[in-house]
């Protein structure tokens, strides 16, 4: 057991002054009378997840576990950490001391929760198709009536682009697909592939809408399922179609757009060649490409770590490379780039709107998905968030055209206003 009160040797992990208390299971408290929030350990397991884990994993693993939990808005509850941590400045004497009055007991080894992920040799090589298809499947084969109350009609699962700033969460999703639309300037008629298409958001728009023939391909099955039924009764059968299977064995060529909204992160950076290439074979020439996703602020910045949070709990071996490190390799696959857009302040509102929309439907999530995965998903929509703002990650679209003898098809000056 702790050899003195646990909250104030907690109240040591950020600065003097912070608007964050502490209490403990042993009746312990610390930090200002009137806090922004207050950090409450109700487990002495917590203890253990953070000592062996000083990071965002012991905080998300006491968590998501319910051995510690937050009084007050979790995401101003982390902005509040991401500003006044000290974690980083202890010194290694000062994390010892801490440590020696906490007590030998938090560093034996406590089980993680049962929603972590650890990808095991059975997952075979990082991004085969076997194992991007169990990837895909932990995260997405969840509930789609999960999803449905997290994401709302649209069941769109990507940033939504706000045409103004009172615009509703359902307006922003729409905007963003019809603005991929037009970029990719799709007309009656043409053929449209839509690679990691989620439950369909953009090939029922593009179907409906543009008069396009499209192809959508998930490797979620409920997503397949939920998307084909969504096709069917809105009478677009003849003209759009969702695939269970891997964008890489789409075997027609020719098609006039391909758009990627949300994939490449799933990729791996020593696929994207491969990727950029394929993507490539499928266009006819003067075709366009659309690649909508997330990156880093540079292409220096580091890596996700791969056992952090989101990699264990989120996205199993998800990858966000910089901005020029994705338009480098559609250059050096063949691609000409023709325009690109930071949508960044847009994806801080769009997890800000689904975090909103999991609270309304708080009870009703954990009744479907249980109570661990559904804390799971509080912390990551406002981890997310909080990194869209305070620019830790970014949101990018390429528009890109395979040229034919140099020449790209396109206007003197790109327009993408509505028609």
């Amino acid at each position: 057991m702790p050899t003195s009160p646990i909250a104030p040797i907690l109240a040591r992990s950020v600065r003097p002054g912070a608007a964050i208390a502490f209490t403990a299971y042993d009746g312990s408290r610390a930090g200002p009378d009137a806090p922004a929030a207050t950090i409450h350990l109700r487990d002495p397991r917590a203890l253990n997840y953070l000592a062996l884990a000083p990071s965002e994993l012991g905080l998300g693993r006491g968590y998501v576990a319910g051995y510690l939990d937050v009084e007050g808005d979790v995401f101003e509850t982390l902005r509040l950490l991401s500003r006044e941590s000290a974690v980083g400045s202890l010194t290694w004497q000062e994390r010892l001391d801490v440590l020696r009055r906490l007590g030998p007991s938090v560093l034996r080894p406590v089980a993680p929760p049962p929603e972590e992920l650890r990808p095991g040799p059975w997952w075979g090589l990082r991004h085969s198709l076997g194992r991007d298809h169990r990837a895909i499947s932990h995260h997405y084969d969840v509930s789609n009536r999960f999803y449905e109350w997290i994401l709302g009609p649209t069941m769109a699962y990507t940033c939504a682009v706000y045409p103004r700033p009172d615009a509703t969460l359902e307006e922003a999703q729409e905007e963003k697909v019809d603005l991929v639309c037009r970029k990719l300037d799709l007309r009656p008629g043409q053929r449209l592939l839509d690679v990691g298409c989620g439950w369909g958001t953009m090939v029922l728009h593009a179907a409906q809408h543009y008069g396009v023939n499209v192809v959508g391909v998930t490797l979620s099955r409920q997503q397949a399922e939920w998307g084909q039924k969504r096709i069917a009764d809105l009478g677009l059968t003849d003209r759009a179609e969702i695939r269970h299977g891997d964008y890489r064995n789409v075997a027609e060529t020719g098609f006039d757009a391909v758009s990627s909204i949300g994939l490449t992160e799933h990729i791996g950076a020593r696929n994207l060649p491969a990727y950029a290439a394929f993507l490539l074979s499928r266009l006819r020439p003067q075709g366009r490409l659309l690649n909508h996703c997330i990156t880093r602020p540079t292409t220096t910045a580091p890596v996700r770590k791969p056992n952090g949070f989101l990699n264990r709990y989120v996205f199993p071996d998800g990858e966000v490379e910089g901005v020029g490190a994705i338009v480098s390799v559609l250059q050096d696959a063949g691609f000409e780039i023709r325009h690109e857009e930071n949508f960044r302040e847009h994806y801080a509102r769009t997890c800000q709107a689904w975090s909103a929309n999991l609270d309304a439907h708080w009870d009703e999530a954990v009744a479907e998905v249980g109570i661990g995965r559904a804390r799971v998903w509080r912390l990551y929509l406002a981890g997310s968030r909080l990194g869209f703002e305070e620019r830790r990650v970014e949101l990018h679209q390429v528009l890109a055209v395979r040229t034919e003898d140099g020449q790209a098809a396109m206007p003197l000056r790109l327009d993408f206003s509505r028609r």
